[in-house]
């Protein structure tokens, strides 16, 4: 990297092959196309909910004496043991989609998820969970050995059914969310990829919002079905999916690359081009994703893990990856998302309904502010949302962090604790800018088509290792140092704003295969989008591809 930042300028490898000029809500197919998106999508509602869900019961009476109000450690192993269980399969879900398929992986995570479900809602004791799981957790040994060890030294509030059934929640997510956001990517419609795709975290705050307002809705129930109903309705999404998922096109990117290319060909036609296979943006997509995953295959035979860190282009997409991983978990974030009772509590705001209502209203404003910012990413630009996030968080952190200092050392300060709640609203409006739309769309779209599983696992196994950190650590730094903790997340914040002006590069007007090609030069860009352009028969093989990636802006 050298002179400054990494920007790419915009091409438009097939925007002149595009015919189709009717809106998209006009034309039946691609309706037909968006509503199995929206499918999809609802498997990142299935985390939101979680996350949420964790947040309003902390302030549920018969949450809390159910077991035994947890703290620190205890209170922080509530909240990450469903990410020590997506850690258990991240080594199997990028195997499972490049073998299986998209459609299969996400079936069997959507099934694991619903067990999970079924035996939180039924089981009442501890040994009616062993009973019903033991024959899984058996066969599954070699991948849980170290979780009998977790329940032996923590708390007896740990080992019950509702532990169990998060870890097991996690397990089945990590499958589904594998594929997810891939499939999405990769049978969107060229111009709806980026929006399309930018949708499914975003989607996260759907799941937040309905786990948000039903535990506000259901925190007044004096028995254990104050808790019970939120964590029954976690399994909806995915019965939804077990239903319908098989109504989904299967990725055309997977049959090319398991020599199914008729079939690659007739899903394109069929909701890219009306039906007709000899449309020139169906033959344009068809020939770019043969002549992509040709060169994967002549530079990287054998696509291990280790080929993610092999070239210089690879290192550039992982160092990327990995850092916007943990830098939408080590925002500052995480302290309202998982702890957001504690935080109102340190700002004098105890009452359990006013917590669930202030809960309730972020989430819907978040939604609001990702969406909008999510249809705005190929307008905008990917770097400029990113810059605009950093900054503003940075700056609206700082300001929290004094208000929670005035009034930490003046109880009696009740302007700096409203004030601070403020602040959360319009730091959460920054972040949301970037890190709930682009976090995952930005990761999918800089990686060719055989390192995207592999590379998407990376990128979620990284978000799981910032969560657990965050979600053990952030209630015991908070008891120990309380205010002054919130300091660490200024210093980083200021790291991230230096990271995303060097290193985020812009891609906004280009194909997937073009932007995956972005980080290995501009030479294979052009190989790629000549080569389509001659074997679809199309007009632009003769275009100078240097005018769409001046390769001495991606140095």
């Amino acid at each position: 990297m050298t002179g400054g930042p990494a920007v790419a300028t915009q091409g438009a490898g097939y925007q002149h092959l595009i015919t189709e000029h009717k809106v998209w809500y006009k034309n039946r197919r691609m309706l037909m196309l968006n509503a199995c998106i929206c499918l999809l999508l609802i498997t990142s509602s299935t985390n939101g909910y979680d996350g949420s869900m964790m947040n309003g019961l902390q302030s549920v009476s018969a949450w809390e004496k159910e077991f035994h109000s947890p703290t620190g450690g205890t209170l922080g192993l509530f909240n990450a043991i469903q990410n020590i269980g997506s850690l258990a399969a991240y080594p199997f879900a990028p195997y499972a989609a490049d073998g299986f398929g998209r459609r299969p992986t996400i079936f069997f995570g959507a099934c694991v998820m619903i067990v999970g479900t079924i035996l939180q809602s039924v089981s009442h004791t501890f040994g009616m969970f062993i009973g019903a799981s033991s024959a899984f957790f058996s066969l599954h040994s070699h991948v849980f050995y170290f979780y009998p060890l977790l329940l032996h030294i923590s708390s007896p509030a740990l080992r019950t059914p509702y532990r169990h059934r998060r870890f097991l929640i996690g397990f089945g997510l990590t499958f589904a969310a594998a594929a997810a956001p891939l499939l999405v990517t990769e049978i969107a419609y060229p111009t709806q990829r980026a929006q399309a795709t930018s949708m499914y975290n975003t989607l996260w705050y759907l799941g937040s919002i309905i786990a948000a307002w039903t535990t506000f809705g259901t925190f007044r129930i004096h028995n254990n079905w104050a808790w019970r109903i939120p964590s029954a309705l976690q399994g909806l999404p995915s019965v939804i999916q077990v239903f319908l998922i098989w109504l989904v096109p299967e990725s055309p990117r997977y049959l090319v690359s398991k020599g199914r290319e008729d079939e690659a060909l007739k899903t394109l036609a069929y909701y890219h081009g009306s039906g007709d296979r000899n449309d020139p943006l169906v033959q344009y997509e068809f020939e770019e994703i043969r002549a992509a995953i040709a060169f994967d295959r002549d530079v990287a035979a054998n696509v291990g893990w280790l080929s993610l860190f092999k070239t210089p282009g690879n290192r550039r997409r992982m160092r990327i990856i990995i850092a916007i991983a943990f830098f939408s978990q080590w925002s500052g974030n995480g302290l309202v998302s998982y702890y957001l009772n504690k935080v109102m509590n340190s700002i004098g705001i105890t009452d359990s309904s006013t917590q669930l209502l202030i809960n309730g209203i972020l989430n819907i404003f978040n939604f609001i502010v990702a969406i909008m910012a999510g249809f705005l990413c190929e307008r905008v630009g990917r770097r400029r949302l990113f810059m605009t996030s950093t900054i503003g968080m940075l700056v609206f952190w700082t300001l929290q962090t004094v208000c929670v200092a005035l009034y930490a050392q003046d109880n009696s300060r009740k302007g700096a604790a409203h004030t601070v709640i403020a602040m959360i609203f319009l730091f959460y409006g920054f972040y949301d800018l970037a890190f709930t739309p682009l976090i995952v769309s930005y990761t999918v779209e800089i990686l060719p088509y055989s390192l995207r599983a592999k590379g998407f696992t990376v990128f979620n196994f990284s978000i799981s290792l910032s969560l657990i950190f965050n979600q053990y650590v952030n209630p015991i730094a908070l008891g120990k140092i309380a205010w002054k903790y919130y300091l660490v997340y200024v210093v980083f914040l200021a790291f991230e704003v230096v990271f995303c002006y060097f290193f985020i590069i812009e891609t906004k007007g280009l194909s997937l295969e073009e932007t995956a090609a972005l980080f290995d030069g501009a030479d294979t860009v052009a190989m790629i989008t000549e080569n389509a352009h001659i074997q679809a028969g199309t007009d632009g093989a003769s275009n100078d591809s240097n005018e769409k990636i001046d390769e001495k802006q991606i140095e």
